[in-house]
């Protein structure tokens, strides 16, 4: 007995466009070096007394969201990257200059960089937003539901 398996559609144009918004925000969070939530500093008078286990001022309430921010934002930079590093040399060097370099390239840009033909670096980028998406499991299926 031999198994069979079915495979869905992948929706190549709306799986490029979740890969590229994911190196896109990957780009904006690794500009940013820290947010600064600034406190208020207006005095807060309360009759209440505060809850246990919460902040109770401004500044304690900035000063969580600062570290949450950024161990959210850290989380990730480090998701994008472990799945870049899994990509052969080629398609991360395209990867790493065309989305997280901190300049934006346009793609003629990227493939004389590379001393890539256009052609190549165009088969090769398409076949990049598939290794990605499955890597970073964002693809996304004709009928909108994955396996």
């Amino acid at each position: 007995m031999q198994l069979q398996f079915a495979l869905q559609e992948i929706d190549r144009e709306a799986t490029k466009q979740a890969v590229e918004g994911v190196l896109e925000k990957y780009r904006m969070y690794s500009l940013q070096l820290c947010l600064d939530k600034l406190p208020s500093v207006t005095a807060n008078y309360s009759l209440m007394p505060g809850s246990k286990g919460s902040a109770s001022s401004a500044v304690e309430k900035a000063a969580i969201d600062n570290v949450t921010y950024e161990i959210e934002r850290e989380k990730y930079l480090q998701w994008i990257i472990r799945a870049v590093n899994r990509l052969n040399y080629q398609e991360r060097s395209i990867v790493i200059t065309r989305y997280l370099n901190e300049e934006e390239l346009f793609d003629y840009e990227v493939y004389t960089k590379l001393n890539m033909s256009e052609r190549q670096y165009y088969r090769i980028k398409s076949r990049v937003f598939y290794k990605l998406a499955f890597a970073l499991r964002i693809e996304v299926y004709k009928d909108g539901v994955a396996l």
